[in-house]
């Protein structure tokens, strides 16, 4: 591989590395660091309920008019407003900025794939050598880096937070509230750990969100100065933004895509009860706040690992066997989250619950995705963009409710997701299943017809 092509892809890989140890660090707090009215929470379904939009109707537009290097930095500039606005965090300014995060997402998204894609084929041509296999190795090195920010950012955010005094921050915490029982409006006289803050200093939260803020600034500067523009001509880019948009509309007319609408969905849902309710309830009521990022980095690791491994094994065992696993883990976990009364004592079984929680996440994400590449690959790229926009949905309805139903109903929301989801999915292994016999049966008929 020659160094200029793998310098850019190092550049944009380290890039989200540095911009995502921010805003993934961030993600896994808001919900224990602006408790108060459900703040945080409502900053993601912000979030994400922009993402949405931006993903449907902004990333063709602007990659058009400034190319894919001046789209990736303004796009990680919105990024670094959402981290500004948590300096003094209040309605209008962590909302306003959660819109124009949002709003950045989906252009930042698309300018990314874009770029490490045009570039391989690029160098595949110069080569020639194998188109898919260069942007697969591209791909690969990406992730490879991108996915060690949740360990990043969750870290820093442990190491600040731990300057805290546990004691000053569990003095006033009655354990009987937290974990299923946790809900956002207290009885009276009642002490209800998810109403209170966990009365972060101005000192630590200015420490947090200027380290934050300079890993945010510190991507724009490494992609502005040594990212190399690439080109894309006019008449491609052009037919992209409308082509995207009615193909990912259009793509709900194949039913396999409708079936499986609630397993993508409760992928988002999944992960937005992790990172939003399990640790406010469960990890900062009973722990303390400094222990989310430990637990996260326990979420993070672990999903990798998993990732890896389901899907190398998944070549031995097939798909459906490791879908059962992950939903059998799923229902377990969400059964015994709502049985258990956590406490301090219990220190292991905190990261117990995120752990297993990730090896259903690994599976769900590793092999929906190389399903959606299967069952529709005449038209990924509209498949994916449904993928995309049904998971956003799932993350934005579960932290848009998470302000009104108390943590035992979100629970079980979450448990019937996964449960409508695979019934529906295994619909669709049941079609196609039927496909060859099906296919079979028309030979027969007609040869039949025509003896």
């Amino acid at each position: 591989m020659d160094i200029k092509p793998l310098k850019n892809i190092l550049i944009v890989s380290f890039g989200f590395l540095l911009l995502f140890t921010a805003y993934g660090g961030l993600q896994s707090l808001q919900s224990s660091l602006n408790p108060e009215k459900g703040l945080g929470v409502t900053s993601l379904s912000v979030v994400y309920g922009c993402l949405i939009l931006s993903s449907l109707f902004l990333p063709p537009v602007i990659i058009k008019k400034i190319g894919c290097k001046w789209t990736i930095v303004a796009s990680m500039c919105c990024y670094i407003t959402y981290s500004v606005g948590n300096f003094k965090p209040n309605w209008y300014s962590l909302i306003i900025t959660s819109a124009i995060l949002g709003f950045g997402g989906g252009p930042l998204w698309a300018a990314k794939c874009t770029y490490l894609t045009v570039s391989g084929i690029h160098y595949a041509e110069k080569t020639g050598k194998g188109k898919m296999d260069i942007v697969n190795q591209y791909f690969g090195i990406f992730f490879l880096i991108y996915q060690s920010s949740g360990v990043w950012g969750n870290l820093i955010s442990s190491l600040v937070l731990a300057q805290h005094s546990p004691k000053e921050m569990l003095e006033n915490v009655s354990f009987s509230h937290c974990g299923a029982n946790s809900c956002p409006v207290s009885s009276a006289g009642s002490n209800n750990c998810t109403t209170q803050s966990p009365d972060i200093s101005d000192h630590v939260r200015y420490t947090l969100m200027g380290i934050y803020t300079g890993c945010g600034v510190l991507a724009v500067i490494l992609i502005a100065a040594f990212l190399d523009q690439i080109e894309r001509s006019e008449g491609e880019t052009k037919a992209s933004a409308w082509k995207s948009l009615l193909a990912t509309f259009r793509q709900l007319g194949d039913k396999r895509q409708c079936l499986l609408i609630p397993l993508t969905m409760f992928s988002g849902f999944q992960q937005g009860f992790l990172s939003s309710d399990y640790t406010k309830a469960y990890v900062t009521c009973t722990l303390g706040i400094h222990f989310v990022g430990y637990v996260m980095i326990c979420f993070g690791a672990t999903n990798s690992i998993c990732s890896l491994l389901f899907g190398k094994l998944s070549q031995y065992t097939g798909r459906i066997a490791l879908f059962m696993l992950a939903a059998v883990t799923s229902a377990s976990c969400i059964i015994a989250l709502l049985l258990w009364n956590p406490t301090p004592n219990q220190f292991a079984v905190f990261f117990i619950f995120p752990a297993l929680w990730s090896l259903s996440d690994a599976i769900c994400q590793t092999l929906l995705s190389a399903l959606y590449g299967v069952l529709f690959d005449e038209h990924n790229e509209a498949a994916f963009a449904n993928y995309r926009l049904w998971e956003s949905l799932g993350f934005a309805t579960a932290f848009a409710y998470s302000n009104f139903l108390c943590v035992y109903v979100k629970l079980y929301i979450v448990l019937s997701m996964m449960i409508l989801g695979m019934a529906l999915y295994g619909v669709v292994e049941y079609l196609e299943y039927k496909k060859p016999s099906l296919a079979s049966s028309a030979v027969n008929m007609d040869r039949t017809t025509t003896e």
